[in-house]
């Protein structure tokens, strides 16, 4: 019986069925960006680094820049309900819209941008 459940675990495990699926941070933006757009993603994509390496290197956590000019991220955008700039965590069917705190710290308090991400994060991880 204990063997059963040490195998039922484990193939939960690996499908993602008890672990939450892959959690995908998205910045959507245009082609014209301002040096406050391009700090969003710049110091979003190096918290990200410095926090969950090891997420990102195995996988479960992703990073995009997605340009809404372009018109094969159209479907994409929708899928994410962006409809402009948008700095965002999306795992499954929770949607954490972080574009107000990333426009207000990216430039100049990137602890706290930092602090925002990692509370939208860990528990999408868990």
């Amino acid at each position: 019986m204990k063997k059963l459940f040490v195998l039922m675990s484990v193939l939960l495990l690996t499908t993602g069925i008890y672990a939450g699926g892959k959690v995908e941070v998205f910045y959507f933006h245009y082609t014209r960006r301002c040096a406050t757009c391009q700090a969003v993603e710049s110091e979003t994509l190096k918290i990200l680094q410095q926090l969950y390496a090891p997420q990102l290197k195995e996988g479960k956590l992703s990073f995009s820049s997605v340009n809404l000019d372009e018109k094969n991220n159209l479907k994409l955008a929708e899928r994410c309900k962006a409809d402009g700039q948008m700095l965002l965590i999306v795992n499954d069917n929770k949607r954490v819209d972080l574009t107000e705190v990333g426009f207000m710290y990216a430039l100049s308090r990137q602890e706290k941008l930092k602090l925002a991400l990692k509370k939208a994060i860990d528990p999408l991880l868990k």
